[in-house]
């Protein structure tokens, strides 16, 4: 059997981290889910420039779109929801033989929007009309300035990827977040049925740590971590509170592993694949981690409910002078300002492809 379904099969969705037009024209998008057991898909920012910056693919509609004078902020989301309504589609009988559990797609707002929570709210709202898809999550950062939009906007009914979490208590503090906007609905006698997901990255912690600790402890901080917020994941799905609200209707918020391509080249490249495999959990994965995965992939034990040995690892980075939730905040911090460079990256990107097709009309 293949090795994303026998992942499937344990009870772990696989997302697909990339969209490019390329990838739904050539029925690539399609193939994997068909063989690969791909039942969603993330964007971001970079991958959008990414695609636009290495493709001729999106130039007609950029021509098309920049005659009408658009702002380049516009002109992105329309070439974005675009794509992602594509891939939507491809993904709705997922999303309906699930029942919502799975078969979503991602689209962030504006990061430039995090310390404006009304205006998150709105664009998020915005967006989600726009798509016109039930199976389309808005990712907001769960940075501190970005939960009191994601509580604002489950209450509002708008699906969620909470993305930029980096340790157990960025999670908590987004989980919680989201069990607000919940309770809020079940108080205002409205459905709870908000669907969510909770973004924790992973391979950038070791990549922080890189050549600042002992060899036997590379490439192991970022799954400790992981095992450490899963174990959190469990007791608050076990939790009286949450008990309580899904009694009256509401749904869990998956736990999903993010930046789970392995940066460093002596490494597998199936590492963080083969080591966060667990039931009811989402992995988005790189195009290339994903077809490494399908080729050579192994699935071996689950993660241990109890957080196994992640305690007595976290102590040795501690051990070896390696501030655990220090770095959690500079993390997500650069994670932020990394946001921010990667949208003007883009806007940058439409703005002088835009001023190219009006010079050549």
């Amino acid at each position: 059997m293949n090795p994303t379904r026998m992942l499937h099969n344990l009870g772990q969705s696989l997302w697909l981290d990339n969209i490019t037009r390329d990838l739904l024209n050539s029925g690539t998008l399609q193939r994997y889910i068909d063989e690969f057991s791909v039942t969603g898909l993330t964007s971001n920012p970079t991958i959008f420039d990414h695609a636009i910056k290495n493709s001729a693919d999106y130039d007609s509609d950029i021509a098309r779109l920049s005659s009408r004078a658009k702002p380049a902020e516009d002109l992105f989301f329309e070439l974005a929801l675009a794509d992602l309504t594509r891939a939507a589609d491809l993904l709705r009988p997922v999303f309906t033989r699930t029942d919502g559990v799975d078969g979503w797609v991602s689209l962030e707002v504006s990061p430039l929007l995090a310390h404006d929570t009304q205006r998150t709210i709105a664009a998020a709202r915005d967006l989600s009309r726009r798509s016109g898809k039930s199976n389309l999550f808005i990712k907001i950062p769960g940075t501190k300035e970005g939960l009191p939009a994601i509580e604002a906007a489950i209450f509002a009914g708008v699906p969620v990827n909470v993305t930029l979490l980096f340790s157990r208590e960025q999670y908590i503090a987004a989980a919680e977040a989201y069990l607000r906007g919940v309770e809020r609905r079940i108080e205002a006698g409205m459905n709870p049925a908000v669907a969510s997901v909770a973004s924790l990255f992973v391979s950038r912690w070791d990549v922080a740590v890189a050549g600042e600790v002992p060899a036997e402890l590379a490439n192991r901080l970022g799954i400790a971590v992981a095992q450490q917020t899963y174990r959190a994941y469990l007791e608050l799905l076990t939790s009286p509170r949450f008990q309580r609200a899904a009694n009256a209707g509401a749904r869990a918020q998956r736990l999903l592993w993010a930046s789970t391509g392995t940066k460093d080249p002596k490494a597998s490249d199936i590492l963080y694949v083969r080591a966060l495999a667990a039931p009811f959990t989402v992995n988005t994965m790189p195009e290339g981690t994903l077809q490494a995965f399908a080729q050579h992939g192994e699935v071996g034990a689950t993660l241990a409910p109890d957080g196994g040995d992640c305690e007595k690892v976290l102590a040795a980075f501690a051990k070896a002078g390696i501030d655990i939730d220090a770095l959690a905040k500079r993390l997500q911090d650069e994670g932020a300002a990394s946001f921010d460079k990667s949208w003007n990256d883009l806007m940058s990107r439409i703005e002088s492809k835009s001023a190219v097709v009006r010079k050549a009309s």
